[in-house]
């Protein structure tokens, strides 16, 4: 690869680390109205203060709603009152030392938990960071139109009833009752671990029967970490009875490969079945609700939240300008109750940390596995775990996390070394042997089959193999994937800093290059600037065409395209990784390589014959004298 060509690489892949940047500077997102958004099937999403229409439409049913099947409902009416959120809320608090739940009478649930052992953005001391100084504390549901526990009867996102709260002992109640006799009674019992025990009663004290319509409970909306938040990691995980659903923002913006704008979507309901338990997430924390029986469906809305207001465009000149949000209801059907009937729903609700000791004690307590919210499913799942259990375990003896990963990728070193050292012996092996093979292919041509046949046979009597070079690799891609899918949610490095890393969860965003307005993250350019130099020091896979090893010895530049604004810890492995290797082919640079394949190397060498050089003729004068 000629120098016009490398630096033509080089400039592409920072055109296309620049390119996001760029466009969001100069083609920021539209601003959406906030008053009202259509929804795919046209049904309309009013606000909090808008009220007014909400109020006509509470409790009667809509067919432009994601329902289940209906049946004819006598409507459920409610004071004209109800739905004037603003002036007749009123808020009850309980907390403890972990948190603090802020219950509404508006709807009767909960409209913010506040997470006391978490601050609200991580400590960055450079000012050019994304990330603040400021103290406050992680707030769940967070400037919402909807409490988390709302009931919805008719249609969704149709106003709210007035409830009534009082407190006795740690148990909150909110109460409803209608004009028409039926009442709605909610129990909440906060626990420990992060866990509220909900139960939901709807009875009828009438002396007639009453059909309860379509009616939905809410559970929760994932709201962005932080303002410059894109939503990558936010959405919606489900348990339909026989595995995890996962629904993120890219279902949602339905493109075609990821690239390719489609029509966007904006309601997902759930086939119809059962859901064992529902959770709104966003990268560190979660919602989840765990009803005592499976819910018949359930129906995922994205909203828009509130865009930033200029005091937080002060602090962080990057915010999302259109923050969107994912609004979780468990849908059941109508139901007709008897006089004195009552229907009871039970739940296990948590609004904490995605920490996997806290939601593997949940899951052994609910008998669900709901620590599938960590997303460590599937065969990188496993790596995940170990990794996390091990980053743990060296933090617990005192390490910090920073250390805890570069002692980990040692370990991980350590373990392979034997096979990356027999892997690098063969690779010179069979450089070495490369004269003797072309040889053999030279000989062999006109037969393809005893040409591979022989060169096996080469191969095989100087202990080398073609797969060698590609093995390790292999075996540490579960390593790499592990850590990649470890750090995307352990809570554990939110905030964890290391050398000038002051978030090992996020990008080490030293400073923003000027004119590009591109940051300069260190981490991953040091990790490409080692894995050239590791490229460098490769031996040549043998036969590979020789522009194939130029664009091989250039592709960890593509590395630091793909991995520039992935979460600093992973550089930090990646980067540690190379040059433990780096270490160890110096270390086995010297040795030698082995009777066998010099014996090789030196039957390869072709005989002398004349013209080959001026001192032929006298050598071979010399070899006659010694024969007489």
């Amino acid at each position: 690869m000629d120098r016009k060509s490398i630096v033509i690489l080089v400039f592409s892949i920072i055109g296309l680390i620049a390119w996001f940047p760029l466009v969001n500077k100069y083609y920021p997102p539209q601003e959406q109205s906030r008053n009202v958004a259509e929804n795919q099937d046209g049904a309309v999403m009013t606000d909090q203060g808008n009220t007014a229409q909400a109020e006509e439409t509470i409790l009667q049913s809509s067919e432009t709603a994601p329902a289940v099947t209906r049946t004819p409902a006598v409507a459920i009416s409610t004071p004209q009152e109800s739905a004037t959120v603003p002036e007749n809320e009123s808020l009850l608090i309980w907390e403890n030392d972990n948190l603090a739940y802020e219950f509404t009478s508006a709807g009767g649930g909960i409209k913010t938990v506040i997470l006391k052992q978490y601050q609200g953005t991580t400590k960055c001391n450079n000012e050019e960071s994304e990330e603040t100084t400021e103290t406050d504390h992680v707030r769940l549901n967070v400037n919402v139109p909807t409490p988390a526990l709302n009931l919805f009867f008719g249609k969704l996102d149709n106003g709210f009833l007035p409830y009534t709260l009082k407190q006795e002992g740690d148990e909150i109640l909110a109460e409803y009752l209608g004009p028409d006799g039926i009442r709605v009674l909610k129990t909440f019992q906060p626990g420990t671990n992060y866990v509220i025990e909900a139960k939901i009663t709807i009875e009828n004290t009438s002396y007639e029967p009453k059909v309860i319509p379509e009616h939905y409970l809410v559970t929760g909306t994932a709201t962005p970490t932080k303002p410059t938040d894109t939503g990558m990691y936010m959405g919606m995980r489900y348990h339909n009875g026989e595995g995890v659903e996962e629904i993120k923002e890219s279902w949602f913006a339905n493109s075609t490969l990821g690239c390719f704008p489609g029509t966007p979507r904006t309601v997902y309901p759930s086939e119809p079945g059962m859901v064992r338990w529902t959770a709104v997430e966003n990268q560190f924390f979660a919602m989840l609700a765990i009803p005592e029986e499976p819910a018949p469906g359930l129906v995922t809305q994205q909203i828009n939240l509130a865009p930033p207001t200029q005091e937080i465009l002060a602090a962080f000149p990057k915010a999302n300008m259109a923050p969107k949000g994912y609004q979780n209801s468990l849908s059941y059907p109508a139901q007709e109750l008897e006089p004195g009937d009552t229907i009871e729903r039970s739940f296990k609700f948590f609004t904490g940390p995605k920490e996997y000791q806290t939601l593997t004690k949940l899951s052994q307590r609910t008998g669900e596995e709901v620590d599938s919210v960590m997303g460590f499913d599937g065969f990188f799942g496993f790596f995940a775990k170990a990794l996390l259990r091990s980053m743990n375990g060296l933090h617990g003896l005192g390490l910090s996390y920073g250390l805890s990963i570069v002692m980990i990728t040692v370990i991980v070193k350590l373990l392979f070394w034997p096979l990356t050292q027999a892997s690098t012996r063969s690779m010179k092996r069979m450089s070495a042997l490369q004269p003797q093979m072309q040889a053999l292919r030279e000989k062999y041509k006109e037969d393809p089959q005893k040409m591979n046949r022989k060169i096996m046979e080469c191969m095989r009597e100087n202990k080398c193999s073609p797969l060698g070079g590609c093995l390790p690799i292999l075996f540490q891609l579960p390593v790499f994937f592990g850590f990649y899918t470890m750090l995307q949610s352990a809570i554990e490095l939110r905030g964890a800093s290391f050398l000038w890393t002051c978030d090992l969860s996020q990008p080490d965003t030293l400073f923003m290059i000027p004119m590009l307005g591109v940051p300069f993250n260190l981490w991953p350019i040091l990790m490409g600037a080692a894995q050239l130099w590791q490229t460098s020091m490769t031996p040549a896979s043998p036969g590979m065409d020789p522009a194939q090893q130029k664009i091989m010895k250039y592709m960890p530049l593509m590395f630091v395209f793909i991995l520039y604004n992935f979460s600093a810890g992973l550089a930090l492995y990646w980067t540690v990784q190379n040059l433990l290797s780096i270490v160890q082919m110096k270390l086995i640079k010297n040795e030698p390589i082995g009777p066998k394949a010099d014996a090789g190397a030196a039957l390869a060498k072709p005989l002398p014959r004349p013209g080959d050089g001026p001192d032929w003729g006298q050598s071979y004068r010399k070899s006659k004298k010694k024969k007489k």
